[in-house]
């Protein structure tokens, strides 16, 4: 392994390369619930070392190029890229709480939640409020939708912890259920950003970029967060909007439905149409952790509401989901290869 391409790699590291933790999590999930245990579990480790080994690239970068972090975290199209840290551990968490270390989860949520209550206010400030030059909602795409996926990752891991805790039980509901409510209101505020730049600039094919693809993934894990606030033991938050929670979910999923045409469609016109080559980047996994999570959501919604048309059209997506996880995942490998162990030759001349 080159140390030169290391460095290199982790001074251009993607903000949004935890996406590939949230992927690799919620397929996990998926299978697991569809009796493919082992292959699970063998992908929740996966999570693990991926999770493990982007923190110290995180904290590698935060140390040794702090210029590059800080030109993120003013980048409008890679600001929001940053709360995948967040959605990351919660939603490793949620398939840590699976295996009964209900302990592990607890500390993941703290960290997931202190870092989407920090990152809340400053992403938004130094991508968007903090800049001089205007309009910044020329800068808008599908990342920003990672800020309602993070609120909603809070919400589902405090919906499993909640059942299983006797101290932190009213604790745990209040904090899933407000943040499942700031999750749908920013999905609301992304959208009409998002749309504004689609409808007030030229869309150019390399503008529809595989981040716009969280737009659905954002629509899927509120709905998972839905079903399991709505799943939860009793308690006076979740007694007071049980029914607006499930009513909600069921819109937000036929929302989500309806946006999987319009996003291959864009994939078709990116790829197909204005023949844009389609290489390994970290934004792949943007594409992962949606279909993952809309096939999780179908299950987890058609099992909450009594829905069997909505729980089997889930129970297909995740095998959708898997091929494509592991498609992403060869192709990264294959990625990594080439770049940093056994980098290809250049000519001479």
């Amino acid at each position: 392994m080159r140390p030169v391409a290391v460095e290199q790699a982790v001074a251009t590291l993607n903000p949004g390369y935890f996406a590939l933790v949230m992927g690799t999590c919620i397929v996990s999930l998926g299978v697991h619930t569809n009796g493919l245990t082992l292959l699970s579990d063998v992908m929740m480790w996966v999570a693990i070392v991926s999770y493990a080994v982007l923190v110290a690239a995180t904290v590698w970068r935060a140390v040794a190029f702090p210029a590059e972090l800080r030109a993120d975290f003013t980048d409008p199209r890679r600001g929001f890229g940053f709360f995948t840290f967040v959605a990351g551990t919660d939603v490793l968490g949620t398939r840590i709480a699976l295996t009964g270390q209900h302990g592990v989860a607890l500390g993941l949520l703290v960290v997931g939640g202190l870092s989407w209550f920090v990152l809340g206010y400053v992403v938004p400030w130094t991508a968007v409020l903090g800049r001089e030059d205007r309009p910044v909602v020329a800068g808008a795409n599908g990342t920003w939708f990672i800020w309602v996926v993070a609120s909603q990752s809070v919400a589902v891991l405090s919906a499993v912890l909640e059942p299983q805790s006797e101290m932190w039980r009213r604790e745990l509901a209040l904090l899933a259920v407000c943040s499942w409510a700031v999750g749908a209101i920013l999905y609301a505020a992304a959208g009409i950003f998002v749309a504004a730049r689609l409808l007030l600039y030229p869309l150019r094919p390399t503008d529809l970029t595989p981040p716009y693809w969280v737009a659905m993934g954002a629509t899927a894990i509120t709905v998972v967060a839905g079903a399991r606030i709505v799943e939860m033991a009793d308690a006076p938050m979740v007694n007071a909007t049980r029914g607006l929670v499930a009513g909600v979910s069921v819109v937000f999923w036929a929302f989500g439905s309806w946006l999987i045409v319009p996003l291959v469609a864009a994939g078709w016109w990116r790829h197909v149409v204005h023949r844009i080559p389609l290489r390994y980047e970290a934004t792949w996994w943007s594409v992962v952790f949606p279909l993952g999570m809309y096939g999780v959501a179908g299950q987890y919604l058609g099992v909450a509401d009594s829905l069997p048309v909505v729980e089997g059209i889930g129970t297909y997506e995740t095998w959708v989901a898997l091929t494509v996880w592991a498609l992403a995942f060869a192709a990264m490998l294959v990625h990594l290869a080439r770049t940093l162990v056994r980098p290809r030759h250049q000519p001479i001349g």
